[in-house]
């Protein structure tokens, strides 16, 4: 399976290129639309029809080990965001594979 890293920096380029905006434009929307979803998922689930839902998980301390060297270490409490994707989305991922 090939893993394809797609960068905001490509986001921004096909943005550029479908709709015709300016790259320092088409940059400054991602950056505002990331900075909205990221401040809506901290104020509670953020549900984008079509799409999937982010959720807000609190993990909890645990102990952790290096594989190399088998050093344990304690990882801290943390926030972390879940994705669930929506069943379009499900449906579309299955049905172009």
């Amino acid at each position: 399976m090939n893993n394809i890293n797609f960068t905001k920096k490509d986001l921004c380029l096909n943005i550029k290129k479908r709709i015709g905006l300016s790259h320092n434009y088409s940059d400054k929307l991602i950056n505002d639309l990331i900075y909205i979803l990221a401040n809506s998922i901290t104020k509670g689930n953020l549900i984008l029809k079509n799409i999937g839902t982010f959720k807000i998980i609190r993990k909890k301390s645990r102990i952790g080990r290096n594989p190399k060297t088998k050093k344990k270490h304690i990882i801290i409490e943390r926030n972390s965001i879940s994705f669930i994707a929506s069943k379009n989305a499900t449906k579309f991922l299955n049905r172009n594979s």
